[in-house]
């Protein structure tokens, strides 16, 4: 029998924050977890053109504030934020909250796992060889500074009858290493043979004794700002 861990779950608190940062009793906790996925799936299927990274949601007694990591935040906030405001006019719809919209852009795309996953899983999309697709993304993203990239893709890949499995590795990736900051995601790639899963880890060092994920993220604001 196998035994899996997702690799987020496995580093919360220590190198990875809670996406649904709020609290609630037995009573609501329910109910504001089916929002918070409304929320995720809307954004995601309506944006998705967008590079949508990550969606952190915040609540407060009176209202849920959406921030929304974008590659491309042009796009999601619109001329003179017409956008933006239509999307948080949806949203309140969708779950009948006051909805608070921030969108922030994502400084290093090729370091994002979620972003690197959705460029292979569209290159796999428009029929492009997947092998040379995994290679020569793995390749940009260690360019871009990464300590190691590891991309898996599983299913009938390139058409064939039986579902396999394809990976390469570039560099390091510690996944026992608890305080390696190791950011993980996962998409699908729709084609007309079915789905293929494609997962991406990227090794983005080590935090050091003593640090926090809130003093990485501090010192990684100042050295972009810098």
């Amino acid at each position: 029998m196998g035994q899996k861990v997702n690799p987020t779950g496995l580093r919360l608190g220590i190198t990875e924050k809670w996406r649904s940062q709020w609290y609630a009793d037995k009573s609501e906790f329910g109910d504001f977890l089916v929002e918070d996925e409304k929320i995720r799936r809307y954004i995601k299927r309506n944006y998705y053109y967008c590079g949508v990274s990550e969606i952190i949601i915040k609540r407060t007694r009176d209202e849920v504030a959406v921030r929304v990591h974008s590659a491309r935040p042009g796009l999601m906030i619109g001329r003179k934020g017409v956008e933006v405001q239509r999307l948080t006019e949806d949203l309140q719809d969708l779950i009948g909250r006051t909805v608070e919209v921030t969108v922030e852009e994502v400084q290093r795309p090729d370091l994002n796992s979620q972003l690197v996953a959705e460029e292979v899983a569209q290159q796999i999309e428009r029929r492009r060889p997947f092998r040379r697709s995994m290679q020569n993304i793995a390749e940009r993203t260690m360019d871009a500074g990464a300590k190691g990239v590891r991309i898996e893709l599983a299913g009938r890949l390139g058409g064939s009858d039986m579902t396999r499995h394809e990976s390469i590795l570039l560099g390091s990736i510690p996944l026992h290493t608890i305080r390696a900051k190791i950011d993980y995601a996962f998409t699908e790639a729709y084609t007309k043979y079915g789905h293929i899963g494609v997962k991406v880890w990227i090794n983005h060092g080590y935090l050091m004794p003593g640090q926090t994920i809130e003093d990485e993220e501090e010192d990684s604001e100042d050295g972009s700002n810098a």
